[in-house]
């Protein structure tokens, strides 16, 4: 069958419906898992010194736990549910603030911000209001990666 346009259409038989059909639904799944988030699996930063940051990690979070991946033979903490992970820094991931910052919530900036000033965190930008009665700001620890805080502001 011709168009007026001169192009040959393709007629509509169940087979390449079909064939269509099945394609598309072979290829869900995957977009659905891309699309999909869940909590947080990981954080992992970069140091320096690996023993030297979890210790100073731990002073930072006092509820942090420590946790040992027997498997792995791989020490990491755990704060409130979600592993943070200390790797050597190296060519490929520096330590330092350039990229994306997690903010972890917290009861009260200002006394989060002084816990962490007292432990040795730097005030890197912030605090700042941000609405709803909260604030933010960001603070860098001994190997110059940033942390986030952000809660109430009062």
């Amino acid at each position: 069958m011709r168009r007026e346009s001169g192009l040959r259409r393709w007629p509509r038989d169940a087979s390449r419906v079909a064939f269509r059909r099945d394609r598309a639904r072979r290829a869900r799944p995957a977009a659905a898992a891309l699309t999909r988030v869940a909590p947080i699996a990981a954080i992992m930063v970069h140091v320096g010194d690996v023993g030297g940051a979890q210790a100073w990690y731990r002073r930072a979070f006092p509820r942090a736990v420590p946790r040992r991946d027997a498997a792995m033979a791989f020490d990491y903490l755990e704060i409130d549910g979600v592993p943070v992970e200390f790797v050597p820094a190296d060519a490929k991931v520096a330590s330092g603030a350039c990229g994306s910052v997690v903010y972890w919530r917290v009861e009260h900036l200002p006394t989060a911000l002084a816990h962490f000033e007292s432990v040795g965190a730097a005030r890197h930008r912030g605090p700042m209001r941000i609405g709803g009665g909260q604030a933010m700001c960001q603070v860098r620890d001994p190997w110059g990666n940033c942390i986030g805080l952000r809660g109430p502001a009062d």
